[in-house]
């Protein structure tokens, strides 16, 4: 599937998409709640697109069926949501979208990738960790990562984690 930076028309899109892709959490009995939870917003998704920070995986149509949008964060690139229409999931689009946004990292000069998730869901933290991402302990968080982490732990978030992929730096 072609991958493209989003445009402010894509952005009506995205929140339906986040919303079937949590549809997923349906089969974790204690993270059910998930799949009902509030997504991003139009007006954040506009925010994401205005900066360049979101790209979306499309159909032949040129129409969504994934998107990945991420933040500058203690100079790296902070993925922040990355959600694929669940009629979609495991067709390695999540992939696909993580690839393209590390390639322009790396071009971009980020020296690393990072984001929080779930532990032990398996398309949460066990996937990233097979592109690369190494989880991080709790004395290993400063920052942006630890207090995104107090945060989500102050919203009742369950079994979360922050996670780091190393960029290295062109010669």
């Amino acid at each position: 599937m072609p991958i493209r930076p989003a445009r402010p028309q894509d952005a009506h899109l995205l929140p339906a998409i986040e919303q079937s892709a949590a549809e997923a959490f349906l089969s974790v009995e204690r993270l059910a709640w998930v799949a009902t939870h509030q997504v991003l917003s139009v007006e954040e998704h506009l925010g994401f697109i205005n900066k360049g920070l979101l790209w979306v995986a499309v159909d032949e149509q040129d129409q969504p069926l994934g998107f990945l949008c991420a933040s500058v964060q203690d100079g790296g690139l902070h993925l922040d949501e990355l959600s694929v229409a669940r009629s979609h999931q495991g067709q390695g689009l999540g992939r696909e979208l993580i690839a393209v946004v590390e390639a322009w990292a790396r071009a971009q000069g980020f020296t690393a990738l990072t984001l929080t998730t779930f532990k032990d869901v398996p398309w949460n933290a066990p996937f990233y960790a097979r592109l690369g991402f190494v989880a991080l302990d709790d004395g290993q968080l400063q920052g942006f990562l630890q207090q995104q982490i107090a945060h989500e732990h102050a919203l009742g978030l369950p079994g979360r984690c922050a996670m780091r992929k190393a960029l290295p730096v062109p010669a």
